[in-house]
């Protein structure tokens, strides 16, 4: 399987886990603590395989910068959060910056 594809999968399962997290109470409920679990583990097992074919540079900097942003919708969506416009922008500036990472620099793996 392409490793962008898996490294989109492991974001996701992380901004799942995360998200849940939340809603774990500090692990003191069953059903979202499993949640946490499930997600990052297969989170941190996609991210093991994109690393056998990928920079651990570019995918970790995909990871973490498509991961803010997804988190940040998400917790607007899951839980009402609320973020300004230099939030907003700090979070174009993220995007941008993985953009100028992958289509840019000779450090991608393309």
């Amino acid at each position: 399987m392409n490793a962008w594809l898996i490294l989109g999968l492991a974001i996701v399962a992380e901004v799942i886990g995360t998200t849940a997290l939340k809603a774990s109470e500090s692990f003191t409920r069953l059903w979202p603590s499993v949640v946490v679990v499930l997600g990052y583990g297969l989170a941190f097992y996609c991210l093991s395989v994109v690393l056998k074919s990928m920079p651990v540079g570019i995918a970790y900097a995909v990871w973490s910068g498509l991961g803010i942003v997804l988190i940040t919708a998400a917790a607007w969506l899951a839980y009402g959060q609320r973020i300004d416009l230099p939030g907003l922008i700090g979070m174009g500036l993220i995007i941008a910056g993985v953009v100028v990472l992958n289509v840019f620099s000779k450090t991608s793996a393309h």
